[in-house]
């Protein structure tokens, strides 16, 4: 490894940790939220139909904060940041920002008016009992200018990750999910107080980022400018890409959808999938996404100087990091996807039915979620070359995959079915993706492969120790509250650390030299 690629892993580390820790903040918050709708509205009506409305605007906000700000606006912007152009680097921003904020208006206006026709594509089981309906389209209604507010927000984070700032915006999707707590426990079980909190919430995420971007050198020129070179080039990055990122957000709305047939999937399908994705979601949002998050501007800037063997290096390093921070995760939310439900979610109106059908999901979604973080990173490489046309062709092609295979599996398995076709569907997604970027960059399959066959096996060998201590009352029963299941993951944490070592799992060593500041 060249003495410029290990300084350059460091940082990514370094701003990887950061956000990671902010990043966990708020996604105990986000979990503490979660149980409080969980007790409050169980997996029945009224919390179908909140995760229903919520689930439009805050696409908006993946499309534009993991999506299309990290893969469109974050490449180009680097440009002329490496090129040292910062006047013109900040002409750019206040050009996009404008159309950005017509955008978002427009589209809120119809969101607003079209909400109906919004609801029946994406629950159309709802249709059958006009009460849920209606409530939905009411609420999403409401919940609609959400959009606007965390969209900017999420440009102005895409802006100072470019300049390397990553901590306040990192901070401020915790803001969010105080605020709904905050509101939902005001309000108790009444959906306009938890809708309100949404807003609320939305609103303080952008406007704690705006006094660093003043400080960065940002001044608003609103409506001033609409042209800039740049702003060509984003566009050509950014239409694939939303596109793709439609596809892969299309691939959630498609298990929403047969998930909202309660005559096929059983009673409480939408809400037991919002929650067990949400788990899903929570190592993933620490590791995967702050991770890609910091990994893309490296990547940008390696491919802009034409550096390919630090690409592969980074690629590398990246895919292994994946691989040994979400195997052993995987591996105990298949074990204890049961124990965990009830240990986060049971209780109030949260009964036993939600609890068994939220842990079947979970367990079957954790087959994939390998899978989920490490497309992100092999996508950013993609995007670094300035590439978004492939990874679309790949999300389509997986999109109909999932499509395809829901359809087969939700018969026998009913939510299991749902959830396994999205893990499968992602995994061959995966695997395409791999061998097309290994086949550009020609990077060294064995040393990935390596990793990824020693961390599976300490994974492994650790789900078995933990999996015999539950079995034998070491674990006191009946191993329901979350003290238990604290317990259990410090646990597996020590075991897997134990078995790394065991099974020479390299990646400890790199971990210890960058705590050692060492090459």
């Amino acid at each position: 490894m060249s003495t410029d690629n290990f300084f350059v892993q460091k940082e990514i580390i370094k701003s990887t940790t950061i956000i990671s820790l902010a990043t966990f903040f708020s996604r105990i918050l986000g979990f503490i939220r979660d149980v409080i709708i969980a007790r409050f509205f169980g997996v029945y009506i009224y919390a179908q139909s909140f995760v229903v409305a919520f689930k439009i605007p805050n696409l908006f906000r993946d499309l534009l904060g993991e999506g299309a700000a990290n893969s469109a606006f974050v490449p180009v912007f680097s440009e002329y940041l490496v090129k040292d152009q910062k006047n013109e680097f900040w002409k750019l921003v206040n050009v996009v920002l404008n159309y950005l904020f017509i955008i978002l208006v427009v589209v809120t206006i119809f969101g607003i008016i079209f909400s109906p026709f919004i609801i029946k594509i994406i629950a159309p089981g709802f249709t059958k009992d006009a009460h849920k309906f209606w409530l939905t389209v009411k609420l999403n209604r409401f919940i609609f200018p959400y959009l606007v507010l965390v969209s900017l927000a999420a440009y102005a984070t895409a802006v100072l990750n470019s300049l390397k700032h990553f901590s306040i915006p990192a901070f401020g999707p915790a803001l969010v999910n105080l605020t709904i707590i905050l509101f939902a426990l005001i309000f108790g079980e009444n959906l306009v107080g938890l809708s309100l909190g949404v807003l609320v919430g939305g609103f303080l995420q952008l406007v704690i980022q705006i006094p660093i971007l003043y400080i960065k050198g940002f001044r608003f020129n609103l409506f001033k400018s609409f042209t800039h070179r740049g702003a060509k080039t984003i566009l050509k990055l950014l239409l694939p890409r939303l596109f793709s990122t439609c596809i892969y957000h299309a691939n959630n709305f498609v298990d929403t959808i047969f998930a909202s047939f309660t005559s096929l999937v059983g009673e409480g399908g939408v809400a037991g999938i919002y929650f067990a994705y949400r788990l899903i979601l929570f190592p993933l949002g620490i590791f995967s996404t702050a991770l890609n998050q910091v990994i893309l501007p490296a990547l940008s800037k390696q491919a802009l100087q034409d550096t390919q063997k630090d690409i592969k290096q980074t690629l590398s390093f990246g895919l292994r990091f994946i691989f040994f921070i979400l195997l052993p995760i995987s591996v105990g939310f298949m074990l204890f996807s049961k124990q965990i439900i009830l240990s986060i979610f049971f209780g109030g109106k949260f009964d036993k039915y939600a609890a068994y059908v939220t842990s079947q999901v979970l367990f079957f979604y954790s087959i994939g979620l390998v899978s989920y973080g490490a497309n992100k990173i092999l996508q950013s490489c993609f995007f670094a070359f300035k590439d978004t046309v492939t990874p679309t062709k790949i999300s389509f092609f997986s999109l109909i995959l999932n499509i395809i295979l829901n359809s087969i599996f939700v018969f026998p398995l009913k939510l299991k079915g749902i959830a396994l076709a999205t893990s499968l569907s992602s995994i061959i997604s995966f695997l395409i993706l791999f061998f097309m970027l290994k086949k550009r960059l020609d990077f060294n399959i064995k040393e990935i492969a390596s990793s990824f066959s020693r961390i599976l096996l300490a994974s492994l060998c650790m789900g078995f120790i933990c999996y015999l201590f539950t079995k034998l009352n070491i674990v006191s029963e009946p191993f329901l509250k979350i003290f238990h299941l604290v317990f259990l993951a410090l646990l597996s944490f020590v075991f897997y650390i134990i078995f790394c070592f065991i099974f020479k799992v390299s990646e400890i060593k790199e971990i210890s030299k960058w705590i050692l500041k060492k090459k």
